[in-house]
């Protein structure tokens, strides 16, 4: 009822309607929970779209007019190849990347079909029109095969080497997922494999792929942050997921629904830092090691050592330098805003209530 109410204040037909309530749910916070829903349908639905494109095909279009189908077809995907590859190349990639991107967007969109029909609903355009316009996109679209294989040639010869892209559905049910296979990522598996744990490690860049190829390790290529990728990589018999990625934008609008997905696998995220961190809701199955804490802990211990301080005070100090930062990111946490708790931390204002003396 809400959805009928909306669509005609609007004057949106359901068809358009429906395609604005998705792109507007498809940059939610439950856009994650909707594709873990919409996965096992996915497949049925897209036949039925392209039954239905077929369907609204107007073959007598095609027949009567041939040439000038063809002809604004192929325009179509020209003007798109320059146009996505000026793009490209404006916003840094490079030659072969930017072409590689443009021929894989240079098809007429489905949208398309839903805007013709409103148009033609709303007689701004003839019905002969919307029949030549739905023509020429389907036929732009069936270059997708063809464009989709010059593409991934042009990417082959961009990007030489032999290691294979393969999906994480082709590996086996591990116990430990491990997303992100670089100067993290591979302290973190050498550990697990150390322990005799089983592991599946996982990354988005082809280069890193292939270099970890040239040592021996397996990484499957894929978006480790998605639900469906990790189901396919047996997140749902994992016992632990370690998101060892370096992306600063990672957060909780990201990983809580990964969580709640995996509830009985343990999940460990890599924080660039203490802004990252408080990005990012701990939770019982969830938690969050910053990028450097340990190893300026590690340090700063050694150092303390080289510097002749006897080890129950080292431990002292760090145990309280722990404490005073776990209540520091706690009220940083609750109030947004990084100044809070500064009276905690040594050297802080306030701080000399508290110090750990030397034995």
């Amino acid at each position: 009822m809400c959805q009928r109410g909306v669509n005609g204040l609007l004057g949106l037909s359901a068809a358009l309607g429906a395609f604005v309530a998705g792109v507007m749910l498809a940059e939610s916070p439950y856009r994650h929970e909707l594709e873990a829903d919409i996965d096992p349908f996915r497949s049925i639905l897209l036949g039925l779209f392209f039954l239905a494109v077929g369907m609204m095909l107007d073959l007598n279009v095609i027949t009567a007019r041939p040439l000038e189908v063809i002809a604004l077809a192929a325009a179509l995907v020209v003007i798109k190849i320059i146009i996505v590859f000026g793009l490209g190349r404006f916003f840094g990639l490079k030659t072969s990347s930017a072409l590689v991107m443009a021929l894989l967007l240079s098809q007429g969109g489905e949208f398309g079909f839903v805007l013709f029909a409103a148009a033609q609903q709303a007689m701004l355009i003839e019905k002969e029109a919307s029949s030549l316009f739905g023509a020429v996109v389907t036929l732009s679209m069936a270059t997708t095969p063809f464009l989709m294989i010059l593409a991934g040639r042009l990417a082959k010869e961009g990007h030489k080497s032999n290691v294979a892209l393969d999906d994480p559905d082709l590996a086996d049910n591990a116990s430990v997922i491990i997303v992100g296979h670089g100067r993290f990522g591979q302290s973190v598996a050498q550990i697990m494999q150390g322990a005799g744990r089983s592991v599946t490690l996982i990354d988005i860049k082809p280069a890193q792929i292939d270099l970890s190829g040239e040592f021996g390790r397996k990484v499957f290529y894929g978006d480790g942050t998605r639900i469906d990728l990790l189901r396919r990589a047996g997140a749902e018999e994992a016992c632990a997921i370690f998101f060892c990625i370096d992306d600063r934008d990672l957060t909780s609008e990201t990983l809580t629904p990964v969580a709640e997905t995996f509830h009985h696998a343990k999940i460990f995220v890599r924080a660039f830092d203490r802004g990252q961190a408080l990005r990012i809701t701990p939770s019982d199955n969830l938690m969050i090691f910053r990028e450097l804490f340990e190893s300026a802990v590690d340090m700063a211990e050694k150092g303390l050592t080289a510097l002749g301080e006897s080890d129950g005070h080292i431990a002292e100090v760090v145990t309280e330098f722990r404490a005073r930062d776990a209540r520091r990111l706690s009220l940083q946490r609750e109030s947004g805003n990084l100044r809070a708790g500064l009276q905690h931390s040594f050297g802080g204002e306030q701080s000399d209530e508290f110090r750990v003396r030397p034995h």
